[in-house]
């Protein structure tokens, strides 16, 4: 038995691309930068290194969310990784990428119905203004949290 499952969270490396296949399939492509936190061993100092992911989502999901991603959003992403091999201009090429299942916004909505960071899901276009949010407590710090 063999088991194919990914789980990633990151930013769009871009905005994402709505095709269609011969047969009028949606087919969306999505990049997504995913980081890799590791010791420099010269500085001994904690640095984030990128890695750049391709994924892809088929059917009419894939138009039904196009509208509601684009450049920097953060998304997790669930599914499953395939590896591809295609010839172009005599030279074989190959590329491992992730076919999304599922896809969640990790991004909030702004007053101008675009995404920060956070969680949202409703289009750009028929986006309410955020709620202002409650005063914060001054007095309360990481430390008084028991966990």
């Amino acid at each position: 038995m063999s088991i194919n499952r990914v789980v990633i969270t990151g930013n769009l490396t871009r905005d994402p691309e709505l095709r269609q296949t011969a047969s009028g399939m949606p087919v969306l492509g999505l990049g997504v930068a995913v980081n890799d936190r590791r010791k420099n061993q010269q500085t001994g100092e904690w640095e984030d290194y990128p890695n750049f992911v391709d994924c892809t989502m088929f059917g009419s999901r894939a138009s039904a969310i196009s509208s509601y991603l684009h450049k920097g959003s953060k998304v997790a992403i669930e599914g499953k990784l395939r590896w591809s091999q295609w010839e172009r201009d005599g030279q074989k090429r190959s590329k491992l990428e992730v076919i999304v299942d599922e896809i969640e916004f990790m991004s909030s909505r702004n007053d101008n119905g675009g995404y920060n960071n956070g969680g949202g899901y409703a289009p750009r276009a028929q986006q309410a203004p955020a709620p202002a949010a409650p005063a914060v407590n001054a007095s309360v710090y990481d430390e008084d949290i028991p966990f």
